[in-house]
């Protein structure tokens, strides 16, 4: 594999993934004004053929779970039109993507973490988005990897982390969801088992493909609440001398949102795990590592 087009590189996801996969070939990584998401789906087609990638990985989407419901378009256009031109134009010219897609494509009422296989039934328009973008890729007879993964964070962009790290300056107390369970997901291990696709994918040619197309899911092992995933990252903060919130458990009903979110979104990784042999850690063993990158 000589050269990938990544898409999305200034994201959480797309940020680990420059550096990720940066050694393994030559590295395209558009801006969002050279390669825009809400282009046409033929002009899409043409910007993927004048880069002539070896492979596609879009980590670009519509993430804003509540502007989503406001903005259904946008969101449509970013997580299913866009992913469908872009399997499209891969199926063309033979060549694989690699997606991702999030747990939100569940409806939450589960009792048991979900497998791939498992009936989706979405409940906002996120979840809608997403899902539909998945079908387009399955359906476009590209040679695809679609990774769903759930409540990504990291060390830059706008996530959980990143909002109780802040709040911890400016509240003496918070109040945080606690009905509400899944597992928090490092960015950056995210991107190293994409690394470890591609890295196998390089060294045994189609036959990958033709043997792991799919879906995956691929998350942090274990599961906890928001308010969970609140108390760990305030009890590092306080360990390493910080000043932190009185932290308050509460229902989702005391917390309304524009988009409902699912109660129970928890992924079971066993395929990932069997097929392609990735593990991720524990999720409160990422949160540690990524917090000491905080203090150095």
């Amino acid at each position: 594999m000589k050269r990938m087009l990544l898409l999305g590189a200034t994201g959480q996801v797309g940020y680990e993934l420059v550096r990720a996969l940066g050694p393994l070939a030559e590295l395209v990584t558009p801006s969002r004004k050279d390669f825009d998401m809400q282009m046409s789906a033929e002009q899409i087609v043409e910007k993927i053929r004048q880069i002539q990638p070896d492979l596609v990985v879009n980590a670009a989407a519509y993430t804003a779970v509540d502007k989503a419901e406001q903005e259904s378009e946008l969101a449509w256009q970013i997580n299913a039109r866009a992913p469908a031109a872009i399997a499209s134009a891969c199926a063309s010219v033979d060549i694989p993507v690699i997606h991702f897609s999030t747990d939100y494509v569940f409806d939450g009422e589960g009792l048991r973490a979900y497998t791939e296989t498992d009936v989706t039934q979405p409940i906002n328009v996120y979840g809608e988005s997403k899902l539909a973008g998945e079908e387009a890729i399955r359906k476009s007879q590209a040679m695809h990897c679609i990774f769903r993964t759930s409540w990504v964070y990291g060390l830059r962009g706008s996530n959980f982390l990143n909002t109780m790290r802040r709040l911890a300056t400016e509240k003496e107390s918070l109040n945080i969801v606690n009905d509400q369970i899944g597992s928090p997901t490092w960015s950056r291990h995210i991107a190293e088992a994409v690394a470890a696709v591609v890295a196998m994918a390089t060294r045994e040619g189609k036959i990958f493909w033709q043997q792991n197309n799919g879906i995956y899911h691929l998350t942090s092992a274990g599961s906890t609440s928001w308010y969970g995933f609140a108390k760990v990252i305030f009890d590092e903060l306080s360990a390493a001398g910080q000043s932190i919130p009185v932290l308050s458990a509460i229902s989702s009903d005391a917390y309304p949102t524009a988009a409902q979110r699912p109660k129970f979104s928890v992924l079971d990784n066993s395929l990932v795990e069997n097929r392609l042999g990735i593990r991720l850690p524990d999720w409160r063993q990422s949160l540690s590592l990524v917090l000491q990158d905080f203090q150095t």
